[in-house]
């Protein structure tokens, strides 16, 4: 575990950004290790997010590893696109292995959602956490008692 931010954090991410939303459904019980595989076993997300770790001009800012769901935040959706579409990184090669082992079958789903943000437009509270989440692609900073979701939200003020 991580250190424990302060008591009452919140999140100072500068300008707009992106998150990121992509799961798996294994849908056989019988095929478990059949679905492993299609995902890209030791190739496949985990492999794609250390790359992109070690790649931060690609614009991965932070990410949260949840099963079945993981969680990645990206400075701009050009960067999330790029990665997706660029035949040198890792992605389209497993997407592509992907498609030819799983095919018709229906054992294991994919999905993904993409969100844009913009700056001022999300509000983050963290009390007694190590950073988690939005608070791991941007800055925890104090929040003052005074503070409300609300005024956090600055886009509802504007």
């Amino acid at each position: 575990m991580g250190d424990v931010a302060g008591r009452r954090m919140t999140v100072d991410i500068e300008g707009d950004f992106v998150v990121f939303l992509i799961g798996a459904g294994f849908n056989s019980k019988l095929h478990l290790a059949r679905s492993f595989a299609d995902l890209g076993g030791r190739r496949g997300m985990k492999h794609m997010l250390d790359y992109l770790v070690a790649h931060p001009e690609k614009g991965l800012l932070a990410y949260e590893i949840g099963i079945p769901t993981i969680v990645q935040y990206w400075r701009s959706f050009e960067q999330l696109e790029a990665f997706a579409k660029d035949k040198d990184d890792p992605h389209l090669d497993v997407w592509r292995r992907y498609w030819r082992r799983v095919g018709r079958s229906g054992r294991t789903g994919i999905w993904h959602e993409t969100f844009l943000v913009k700056a001022g437009n999300y509000e983050a509270i963290y009390g007694n956490m190590p950073p988690r989440g939005l608070g791991k692609a941007g800055r925890l900073v104090p929040a003052s008692d005074a503070d409300s979701a609300r005024s956090r939200l600055k886009a509802l003020h504007a």
